[in-house]
């Protein structure tokens, strides 16, 4: 019995000198491992990285007017409004005649300045305040082009098949289909002989720049969608920021990658009378219900 007790009390000691060692290796170990940043001190589970959800809504829409001004060709300036609708999917182009008039604005010999004109006289954001007044829209912002910039902006788009009938030098002109690089895109849009004058450019600028982003648009247009936009931005004249783009971007391009056929063209109807051309307001009021009466949060047009 006495043998017995005699190794209990050894055992005893020597479990707790083994107990004490564990913990001053172990809590060594420790120390040295958090001092290397190895581990964290906090004996919380770390956070899962936060998740930006961001919802496309009636508020991405926007309206852009846009300006083609080379004062070296034979040709008045080019205007065309951009209604996207990314909710919906929906871009629509709609060519503007440079001679269209608007009441409200001040007459030059008795004569209402039309929409070149005004422009001319005051710059693009007039034209703007001129356009709205013509179509009863609220547009968001402008965008100038001049060769430089159209090309580029047609380059990050893409190539265009598209019929030209049209007897241009350059162009097959036999109304079959042709690959249109963005020179001749541009030398089609700015052709000044066309039989129906001003009225038949529009709808050329409209049908062909719809066409174009139809035949591109999807993810290679996404992808690279940040970098065109500093691109072009730096080398166009536009009131269109950085700001503006971050706002809506998730919303373009869910619609560039989701949609397919989003783009539409409409052709400006009215009368031409004299040099003038007056839209008909029953199209624009077509327009404006169709485009433009979208509420926040609403799933349809009312």
């Amino acid at each position: 019995m006495a043998a017995k007790k005699k190794t209990g009390r050894i055992a005893l000691p020597y479990l707790i000198t083994i107990f004490l060692g564990i913990l001053i290796v172990g809590g060594g170990t420790y120390l040295f491992l958090r001092h290397l940043g190895i581990i964290s001190g906090s004996d919380k589970l770390p956070e899962p990285p936060s998740r930006q959800i961001t919802t496309v809504t009636y508020a991405d829409n926007h309206t852009v007017l846009f300006i083609l001004d080379e004062p070296e060709q034979k040709c008045s300036s080019t205007f065309m409004l951009m209604r996207s609708v990314p909710k919906d999917k929906k871009l629509v182009f709609i060519g503007i005649p440079s001679n269209t008039i608007s009441e409200g604005f001040e007459t030059e010999n008795d004569r209402q300045p039309s929409l070149k004109t005004y422009y001319e006289t005051y710059g693009a954001g007039s034209a703007v305040e001129y356009a709205e007044k013509v179509t009863g829209v609220t547009i968001d912002r402008y965008m100038k082009l001049n060769s430089e910039s159209f090309i580029a902006l047609c380059d990050k788009i893409g190539n265009v098949t598209y019929s030209v009938s049209e007897d241009i030098q350059g162009f097959d002109s036999d109304g079959s289909d042709m690959n249109l690089t963005s020179s001749q895109v541009e030398k089609l849009i700015l052709y000044p002989l066309f039989p129906d004058g001003e009225t038949e450019r529009a709808y050329m600028v409209g049908s062909i720049v719809s066409a174009m982003v139809n035949q591109n648009a999807g993810q290679r247009i996404a992808d690279n969608l940040d970098n065109s936009f500093n691109s072009i931005v730096n080398i166009a004249d536009t009131d269109i920021t950085a700001v503006d783009y971050r706002n809506h971007k998730v919303a373009i391009k869910n619609m560039l990658t989701n949609g397919r056929a989003i783009a539409s063209f409409l052709i400006l109807e009215g009368e031409v009378s004299g040099e003038d051309f007056l839209p008909s307001e029953s199209f624009l009021a077509d327009l404006r219900s169709e485009y433009y009466s979208y509420d926040e949060g609403k799933g349809e047009a009312e």
